[in-house]
């Protein structure tokens, strides 16, 4: 994703380890299920950067990237704005 602000880090419930971003114009990223974390709240993060590795942790079957893209707080389709 953009570049942005981490306003998130750390485990919670499902999603297990969890990173947020916010990326300004009411737009947050979510993370989830990652098995270490490379970020700090806080942190500026740019385009390309590696924030995280994939996990199982959470409610999770086995490891993957549970990937979200917010709107103003409604989930929006990460599928829109993915390359």
């Amino acid at each position: 994703a953009d570049g942005g602000t981490v306003v998130f880090v750390g485990r919670r419930g499902a999603y297990g380890n969890l990173v947020e971003i916010n990326h300004g114009n009411g737009y947050i990223t979510r993370y989830a299920h990652c098995s270490t974390i490379n970020v700090k709240k806080g942190a500026k993060v740019y385009k390309g950067q590696v924030i995280a590795k994939v996990g199982n942790t959470g409610r999770s079957t086995g490891s993957h990237l549970h990937f979200e893209v917010l709107k103003n707080g409604s989930n929006k389709n990460p599928g829109s704005y993915v390359r």
